[in-house]
Order: C-alpha cells, then structure tokens, then sequence
C-alpha cells in the first residue's frame, strides 16, 4: 500500500483549498460519485464538505470509506464535514 505523498498532504491542508464538492441533504447519489470521480480525474485532489447533521461522527467515516471505495481514491483528510480525498 502506498503512502500518500508530503506535498498532497500539504495540499490538502492548504486552506486556500476550495471545496468543490458538496453533500446536500439528498445524500450520496450516483451523480454525486460520479462527479468526484470527474474531478479526481482532471485534477489531484478534491475537497468535499457535508452539510451539518447530515450524518453522525460514525457515519461520515462510513461516507469517506465509501466515496474512497467508488472513486478509487484515498483519504488525505477528514476534519469535521470537510474531507480531501486523493487519486494516484
């Protein structure tokens, strides 16, 4: 398994970083998947940010895995609502 790099973890840190991706209130949708994916593949990283009370502590974890799991990507980051996820 590979490591995730120093400077996409600085990247990813950066809070000139600019979410692109939202999770509304409809949730994880395949369009939704779709779109991360589209993006992990025009650019390295991709922030994404749930809206509040959308789901508990566990359950954004579960959300992360998942949208990892679809777009074939990795988790650099997860604060709160905000992740940042990374293709290779």
């Amino acid at each position: 398994m590979s490591t995730i790099p120093d400077r996409v973890r600085k990247a990813a840190n950066d809070p000139q970083l600019k979410v692109t991706i939202r999770v509304g209130k409809s949730g994880i949708s395949d369009s939704l998947v779709a779109e991360i994916d589209s993006q992990l593949a025009n650019r390295d990283i991709v922030k994404i940010k749930a809206n509040k009370g959308l789901f508990d502590s566990s359950g954004k974890k579960e959300v992360w895995k998942y949208l990892c799991e679809k777009t074939a990507s990795k988790l650099v980051v997860a604060r709160g609502n905000i992740a940042v996820l990374w293709r290779v």
